[in-house]
């Protein structure tokens, strides 16, 4: 039997997002033992504090317990992390930044997606009948003193019309609407691609029961992920939005800055939408 993106199951997504995980380069042995242990000691001292406040009772405890166990089962402790915990780890690390500002990378990201560009110009990979709105983004990568970066490389990926990432669904092509764009001469690109859909994240797990159990939504707004990245630079993470989207002011990730809002405007042909929007890259810091 065919599957399709529409039979992607959070299990599924939850296993690819911990296996992608788990093939990143860790930082967890390079972290000195003091360091654990005073960041370990500090999180379970604001645990037992809760514990201590709110006066927990073992069913409550014991429905704690059973909901890890699935968080783990499911896969999903990547979501989960990525959804309510990243944001507070991304303001910290970059704060210092003086150019542009950037967010989460979320669980979805993949390295190494298909160079698509010749001249600062390319198309991201799709099905010849993709739906959306056509959208063509465009930019300049520049220093902060305002110095264009020739060959900065932009990689970018998106969920589809229907809020499907390629990867994380199944039925889509490999590298659908995933790809890296390699700035001209300029710092200048153009990638040409669709407008993505808002989605929900995956409710029929762990972190979809911690959902319905709090009464909260589990909506994303629709945004372009990025990476953009030049030689002695820091690497900048963001993700764009759309003005209009209705949970733009109630992520449930918390991702959404003012500083990250598209402004689309009516393509010059009549045929979907074209926005610009400028990357400036902090100096490398080690």
């Amino acid at each position: 039997m065919t599957t399709t993106e529409f039979d992607a199951k959070a299990a599924d997504s939850g296993a690819g997002a911990t296996a992608a995980f788990l093939n990143k380069q860790g930082g967890a042995a390079e972290t000195p033992p003091e360091r654990v242990s005073q960041l370990a000691t500090e999180v379970l001292t604001a645990v037992h504090d809760v514990i201590r406040r709110h006066r927990v009772t073992y069913p409550e405890y014991d429905a704690l317990k059973s909901w890890m166990i699935g968080v783990g089962q499911d896969g999903e402790w990547p979501l989960f992390l990525d959804v309510w915990v990243e944001h507070v780890v991304e303001d910290v690390n970059n704060a210092h930044h003086k150019g542009n500002k950037g967010t989460i990378e979320g669980p979805y990201y993949v390295p190494d997606s298909p160079v698509v560009s010749e001249n600062g110009k390319g198309t991201l990979p799709q099905r010849a009948d993709e739906a959306g709105t056509p959208l063509l983004f465009a930019g300049q990568v520049r220093d902060l003193d305002g110095a264009p970066l020739p060959g900065a490389k932009i990689e970018i990926w998106h969920a589809d019309a229907h809020g499907f990432y390629s990867q994380y669904a199944p039925g889509l092509p490999e590298w659908n609407l995933r790809g890296t764009v390699v700035a001209d001469g300029e710092g200048r690109f153009e990638i040409t691609t669709v407008r993505p859909a808002p989605y929900m994240i995956p409710t029929d797990g762990s972190c979809g029961k911690l959902i319905s159990a709090a009464g909260w939504h589990a909506w994303r707004p629709a945004h372009l992920h990025l990476k953009v990245s030049a030689p002695g630079k820091d690497q900048l993470t963001a993700q764009l939005y759309f003005p209009g989207d209705a949970h733009n002011d109630d992520d449930i990730a918390s991702a959404v800055k003012p500083e990250l809002m598209l402004d689309p405007q009516p393509a010059a042909d009549g045929n979907g939408e074209t926005v610009v929007y400028d990357f400036v890259l902090d100096p490398e810091t080690r």
